[in-house]
């Protein structure tokens, strides 16, 4: 392409939510001006959602380190922080990850919806901010287009759950009244995020605890929840009626000793949901009176036989996203050619109407008719001679053939610098 399309991104593949917390964007307004004073970008636009935060640029000339540090000047970390914790694809690459956005190939429950609508926002925001152009408000325009008829079509969509949100509906079979109840959430990893998105979806208050109070904190600012010290919770289960256990502590959180000891102040029963890879929850808790043990395995067992119709339409997805990224790869490049023939076609109807106003200046013709007649002549016999040789431009601009634009541009003494992009 003459202009790159780029995406950087910062996601919950390579990132937990904690870490994400600390590239999340306050105020994009100001980003985006940022971004396109200091980047190299003379497009952006920004997706932020609990699980990601991803720039999409369009320039002709860029640099991923002036990104990276317009980014932390924006957020205030350390460029260091994005070495580890950035992805970066530039072209087809990047539409290709924005087909896989689109229709719920990239989420973390496969298919979900959410994120097409959180898309939807972003490319409306940038807009409003003039910080996208004719560039990405194409490419976001057809990427959501592409994206909701693969949904349709593929059924991607259907009948999905998450670890996260069976154990939750887990909890809600099993115990009665759950939003009287008192819930714990001990993580903050990606699992966490699910409890808590399924916990917050379904109007119930939790507690959020995690090593570090700091870490709960950014947690529950952005899943919701209520922060609790480490320290309480192990000395206080018996508060609790319901407790997911979502972390990857190397050893038991949750003992038998401290559930043991948690049952004599407690008057009802507690049920645990161990989410963690390896457990973390003792399966000896599950020998005493009023505990209710459910472990990952159990669980997981559960997703995939209501997960195995979706990931069977996975394939099937990529081969249409493949097909697809092809025909949004060439409409994108076709766009370069489109101000120089945006341009041949003005200076030759400025000439077709000086030179038509001339003729009937020498014909004397008064006559309504005749005069429509002549002029829709005129532009026909412009049309017919410029059709042929613009749409040639817009095919060696589709397949990639810059050397063609160039030669064209001289031909047709184009001036780029004149140019709104």
């Amino acid at each position: 392409m003459n202009q790159n399309i780029i995406n950087a991104r910062v996601t919950f593949r390579n990132s937990p939510i904690h870490i994400l917390e600390r590239f999340t964007i306050k105020n994009l307004e100001s980003a985006y001006e940022q971004f396109k004073k200091h980047s190299g970008l003379d497009e952006c636009v920004i997706i932020q959602t609990c699980n990601r935060i991803e720039l999409f640029g369009k320039s002709k000339t860029y640099d991923i380190d002036k990104i990276k540090k317009t980014w932390a000047t924006i957020t205030g970390i350390e460029e260091e922080a994005f070495d580890e914790n950035m992805e970066y694809v530039e072209n087809k690459e990047a539409l290709h990850h924005l087909l896989k956005l689109t229709s719920g190939l990239d989420s973390m429950v496969l298919g979900e919806e959410q994120i097409l609508g959180q898309i939807k926002n972003s490319i409306t925001s940038a807009r409003e901010t003039k910080a996208s152009g004719q560039h990405l408000n194409t490419l976001f325009d057809k990427a959501i287009r592409i994206g909701t008829r693969i949904r349709n079509t593929s059924g991607i969509g259907a009948g999905g759950i998450s670890v996260g949100s069976m154990a939750v509906k887990l909890a809600e079979e099993n115990i009665d009244e759950l939003k009287t109840k008192k819930v714990l959430l001990i993580g903050t990893g990606e699992v966490s995020t699910l409890v808590a998105k399924s916990l917050q979806r379904r109007g119930y208050t939790f507690d959020v605890t995690s090593r570090t109070l700091g870490r709960s904190e950014a947690f529950c600012e952005t899943m919701g929840g209520n922060p609790i010290k480490f320290e309480e919770v192990l000395l206080g289960f018996y508060n609790y009626d319901v407790i997911f256990v979502a972390t990857t502590a190397p050893y038991f959180l949750v003992t038998n000793e401290r559930i043991t000891e948690a049952m004599k102040n407690k008057k009802g029963g507690i049920m645990i949901l161990d989410l963690s890879n390896p457990r973390t929850v003792d399966e000896k808790v599950a020998t005493i009176g009023g505990i209710k043990l459910m472990n990952l395995d159990q669980i997981a067992e559960m997703v995939e036989k209501n997960m195995n119709a979706r990931l069977n339409k996975v394939k099937t997805v990529e081969n249409i996203i493949n097909e697809e990224v092809s025909v949004l790869e060439a409409s994108m490049k076709r766009l370069d050619a489109e101000p120089l023939v945006k341009d041949v076609f003005k200076n030759i109807e400025n000439l077709r109407e000086k030179e038509f106003q001339k003729a009937l200046q020498m014909l004397d013709e008064k006559d309504e008719k005749k005069i429509k007649i002549i002029e829709e002549l005129t532009k026909a016999v412009v049309e017919s001679i410029v059709a042929i040789p613009m749409n040639n431009i817009r095919k060696a601009s589709e397949q990639g053939k810059p050397d063609v634009l160039e030669l064209a541009s001289k031909l047709f003494d184009y001036k780029k610098q004149n140019q709104a992009d």
